[in-house]
């Protein structure tokens, strides 16, 4: 028989075992709760490794804060919103590749990428077959939307309204005359490159090369040693950061110290690691605009740099801003739908829809062809080895 003292004791214990099973079975209710929550992915889909990786995972970090700072909305609806990125290589096969498995996963319900608009057009081919909306936070080609396809999606300029910005500003604030113009051979370089080309002409400037180069070279002295013996008074290169940086530091070395300018595939911090020094009297125009310029954008900045201890990249913002535009249509679809998981079609009809969405970098209207209506071409020049380099400029359409 139990003393009075050895009941006590075991009354007390078992209190505190029914105690803990207690706060043990509240959890695991919670637990199955959360897993009855209908899953929603949203892809990313951009270079996370190879040469343009920079700027590639910027766009992936700054879908996953906008993912992140709205999920606990989603889950009030009843959704577990996930994002699932994928690594596009910055090549074509691989990103139609990639597609063909975000089309295959029926709870993606929409993609934001790409960087490479080469990458971005066959990709979207796909995306269209499935129905799944595409928003871009930074592919400038014209062909990106002037298929016509439902559903893709930019937020940030043209090629048709970058290039022929950055010849006004070379032609008439830069005084250049006689310009020297070298392009990656990409969708991208190429097609700004010749928009950059044709309104030179217009504005009176004599062209006095138009090379190719090949993504991947390191050594470009065989046509800069073209551009020397040419004497311009600028060179214009369309492509990105990895070549760029080459470039600017070889055309530096040989004693072509003259202002280089380039597109937005040059707005990388991996641009300044490159070029070094050289990077001074170097201007670029871009789609991206400094995210430090507005309250929420210092926000953006501060939280991004604390949560992935990185500090922004060009195309961070553009991310995240992307996301939230697509996460706007997808909401709307949501409640259209009566709360219910909507389709894939759905969704599409309700990104394209979106009006006057307040990002942290822009403000998007969507046209009817999916072209943001309020993208703007930023003017930016290097006077000193750091990133980001001094806007000098914000060119609106009229």
């Amino acid at each position: 028989m139990l003393s009075m003292k050895a009941v006590s004791l075991f009354m007390t214990a078992t209190l505190a075992v029914g105690i803990i099973s207690g706060c043990s079975s509240t959890k695991d209710t919670s637990s199955e709760s959360d897993s009855k929550k209908t899953v929603i992915k949203i892809a990313t889909q951009s270079p996370l490794s190879g040469g343009s990786a920079t700027q590639g995972e910027a766009i992936k970090l700054g879908a996953q804060l906008a993912i992140e700072d709205q999920k606990k909305a989603f889950e009030e609806k009843g959704f577990d919103l996930q994002l699932v990125p994928y690594d596009d290589q910055g090549d074509p096969k691989k990103g139609v590749a990639n597609a063909q498995l975000i089309g295959a996963d029926k709870d993606i319900i929409g993609v934001i990428g790409h960087l490479n608009s080469g990458v971005a057009i066959p990709s979207s081919e796909i995306y269209e077959k499935y129905g799944i909306s595409m928003v871009s936070p930074a592919n400038t080609a014209t062909d990106i939307t002037d298929r016509g396809l439902k559903t893709v999606n930019r937020i940030v300029a043209r090629d048709d309204f970058q290039g022929p910005a950055g010849a006004n500003y070379a032609v008439n604030t830069l005084k250049a005359k006689k310009i020297f113009i070298i392009q990656d051979k990409t969708t991208y370089g190429s097609g700004l490159a010749d928009a950059f080309r044709k309104a030179a002409e217009k504005l009176g400037a004599e062209i006095l090369g138009y090379e190719g180069i090949t993504v991947g070279e390191k050594d470009f002295n065989g046509v800069l040693n073209q551009a020397s013996s040419k004497k311009p008074d600028l060179i214009y290169f369309g492509g990105l950061y990895a070549e760029g940086g080459i470039i600017i530091k070889q055309a530096r070395d040989k004693g072509l110290d003259i202002p280089i300018m380039g597109g937005d595939g040059l707005d990388s911090s991996s641009l300044v690691d490159i070029a070094g020094e050289s990077v001074k009297n170097v201007f670029i125009t871009s789609v991206a605009g400094d995210a430090t310029k507005t309250d929420a954008g210092k926000k953006f900045t501060d939280d991004y740099k604390a949560k992935f201890n990185k500090n922004t990249e060009s195309y961070s913002a553009y991310g995240y801003d992307s996301t939230g535009v697509l996460l706007k249509g997808l909401s709307a679809a949501i409640d259209a739908n009566d709360g219910k998981l909507p389709s894939r079609e759905q969704v599409t009809e309700a990104v394209r829809a979106v009006k006057d969405y307040d990002g942290i970098v822009t403000k998007v209207s969507f046209d009817d062809i999916g072209d943001n209506t309020n993208a703007k071409v930023f003017i930016y020049k290097f006077d000193k080895v750091a990133y980001p380099p001094t806007q000098d400029g914000v060119i609106e359409k009229k």
